[in-house]
Formats: C-alpha cells, sequence, structure tokens
C-alpha cells in the first residue's frame, strides 16, 4: 500500500499540520511545503503513478481541489486524460452528481456527463484518504458513466480510520500512511 520509506519520511517531513482548519478539532495537513520543493514533488508524483503503469489508464479523475494539483501530473505521467471533480455548480457544461457525508459536514461532487467514456480506465487521485467518502463518491460517478475504475492513488492515507477498508484496501496505494 506505501510507497518506500526514504519517500514517506521525506514527505512527513515536509507536511505543515493546521490546527482547527476548515473547522474546530480537525488538523489540516497543509502540502503547500511539499509542493515548493520540485524534486520531492516530482517523486511523488512518480510514486503516485507507479502502482498502474502498465495498467493501460486512459482517464485519472482528480478531486478538488488538491487532488487536480496531484492529479494532473499523475495523468501525463501515464499518458491519460485528466478529469476534474468539481463541487456542484463548478463545471460549466452539463453534469452528474453525486452527494456524500464528509467527516465534518456533507457535500457533492460533479462530473461532466462525457468526462468518462463506458469502458475507460480510470484512476481517482487525491491528497488525503479520510473516511472514504469522497473517493467512494468519484466512484460511483466513474461507474454511472461507464467507467471501469482500476484504483485509487493518494498521498496520504490516514490510517487509524477505515477509508482504505472501504474502498477496498486492494485498490488503495499511498505514499505514507498517518
Amino acid at each position: 500500500m506505501s510507497a518506500d520509506l526514504s519517500l514517506a519520511h521525506d514527505v512527513k517531513a515536509r507536511l505543515r499540520d493546521v490546527q482547527d482548519f476548515p473547522r474546530p478539532g480537525i488538523v489540516f495537513k497543509d502540502i503547500t511545503p511539499l509542493l515548493a520543493d520540485p524534486v520531492l514533488f516530482g517523486r511523488v508524483i512518480n510514486a503516485m503513478a507507479a502502482p498502474f503503469r502498465g495498467q493501460h489508464v486512459t482517464k485519472v479523475i482528480g478531486v478538488e481541489a488538491r487532488g487536480f494539483i496531484l492529479g494532473a501530473p499523475v495523468a501525463l505521467a501515464l499518458n491519460a486524460g485528466f478529469v476534474p471533480a468539481r463541487k456542484p455548480g463548478k463545471l460549466p457544461h452539463r453534469t452528474v452528481i453525486e452527494r456524500y457525508a464528509l467527516e465534518y459536514g456533507s457535500d457533492g461532487l460533479e462530473l461532466h456527463h462525457d468526462a468518462i467514456l463506458k469502458g475507460e480506465r480510470v484512476i481517482i487521485v487525491d491528497d488525503v484518504l479520510a473516511t472514504g467518502g469522497t473517493a467512494e463518491a468519484t466512484a460511483k460517478l466513474t461507474s454511472q458513466l461507464g467507467g471501469e475504475l482500476v484504483g485509487f492513488s493518494f498521498l496520504m492515507v490516514l490510517g487509524f480510520l477505515d477509508g482504505a477498508k472501504r474502498l477496498g484496501a486492494d485498490r488503495v496505494h499511498t505514499v505514507i500512511t498517518l
């Protein structure tokens, strides 16, 4: 499930904890120091793409918003197209929507109705896997549009929550587990 220990150590050293964001009691994992380091950022993208090389991935879905930052370069690394999964009302064309519960509320995600073609092989990329609600909603959208879900790639998994179990641990790949 995790990438090499050296990379995990380097990533953990560059994360910044922000207390009580976006709500009291939440510890936000700020990845901007990692993104500012081009060598480490490149290593992270390679590690996130590696489990899917040779699996004929045709689309990478990045989940708003930090999933965009990670998903687009993963798509390039896999020679695949990139699809943004956005909050409701943010996409300009006809969409499909899936509502889901978060660890601190509820929300929804949308894809363009023609973003995934029937039979396309898809991976879902995001920064953090917590309870799995957001990733599960994205997987449901993928299925609704006829895509074949190959797996999930996360920068970090909060191991004390059951997100990986919820999604199918064998399909979840991560750089670090916290």
